[in-house]
């Protein structure tokens, strides 16, 4: 305010409301008790008291930049744990580089499990599926990390789109595996009509899940589990469409978090994400999943 001496052109300066920078100059000047700036309709002015300060002022702010400077130096050498369930992008450790030492769980375990492990402080970020539920009744915040467009398997060699009502879904009886599956199948089948199979094998992935498919004869929504796994010659992939089912993947982490590190590794990591393709007219994710989204997402995705 000082160098522009106009309420405009310093509220630009500093991204705010021009009402909200003038507030918070009175405020300053109530706490100081001395009047900084005269103003009047065409021009703003320093009084003397403020042309006094203002060097004095200047030597502060220079001093707190470098207490900021010298804090982030040491938060870029605090470790802070990662878990992930089976993906995490290639260029993690690079995007935190600078502001935290990331490392790595070598648990890899379901989304459910890492989310009550960054809850019970085992890890201190997760990198999940993860519904507004779990958020709200374990004080956890998330941002979007990624997004899995998935796709159906089928006999044949047709590789055209396959509708959604026309799919079929897999459910395992072991939830304490497929607990997150489960829930997301579940919703889907409500939402479009797809039909249920449900299994006891453990063959939502891996080749218990090809063997299955072959059986059934039918498209075949895969988990984000089998996004990279090699389709077999005899089976095809199909888009699946009317809607296209995206499974999410959330940065997870404790609403109460002070450590530097920790928040400064949520801001490296969630920046310049995207919307990943969840902005296509026909995207589904499960319902809980969509407040967890970046606000303009949400919105669109629930009035679909």
């Amino acid at each position: 305010m000082a160098e522009e001496l106009s309420f405009g052109r310093a509220a630009d300066r500093l991204r705010i409301a021009g009402p909200s920078l003038s507030q918070q100059i009175k405020a300053l000047e109530r706490d100081l008790g001395v009047r900084l700036f005269d103003r009047d309709r065409r021009s703003v002015t320093l009084t003397a008291c403020g042309a006094k300060l203002l060097p004095q002022t200047r030597v502060l702010l220079e001093q707190a930049d470098e207490l900021r400077r010298s804090a982030a130096g040491m938060s870029a050498t605090e470790p802070v744990r990662l878990g992930y369930v089976n993906w995490r992008p290639a260029d993690l450790a690079t995007r935190a580089s600078g502001v935290a030492q990331l490392h790595f769980d070598a648990w890899v375990l379901p989304s459910h499990t890492q989310v009550r492990r960054v809850v019970d402080h085992s890890i201190d970020l997760a990198i999940c599926w993860v519904q507004a539920g779990d958020l709200v009744n374990n004080d956890l915040e998330a941002r979007l990390i990624g997004a899995d467009r998935l796709f159906a398997i089928a006999p044949g060699n047709d590789r055209s789109a396959v509708q959604a009502k026309d799919t079929l879904v897999l459910l395992d009886v072991d939830t304490a595996t497929w607990s997150s599956w489960n829930m997301y199948a579940e919703e889907f089948a409500r939402d479009t009509a797809a039909h249920i199979v449900r299994i006891s094998d453990g063959g939502i992935t891996g080749p218990a899940y090809f063997d299955h498919v072959r059986s059934l004869r039918r498209p075949v929504i895969n988990s984000p589990k089998g996004q990279t796994t090699p389709v077999p010659p005899d089976l095809v992939q199909r888009p699946v469409v009317n809607p296209s089912p995206y499974w999410t993947w959330f940065l997870v982490s404790r609403r109460d978090e002070t450590r530097t590190a920790v928040r400064a590794a949520v801001e490296a990591l969630t920046r310049d994400v995207g919307s990943l393709g969840l902005e296509a007219d026909t995207a589904w994710v499960p319902g809980e999943t969509r407040p967890v989204l970046p606000g303009r997402l949400a919105r669109v995705i629930r009035v679909r």
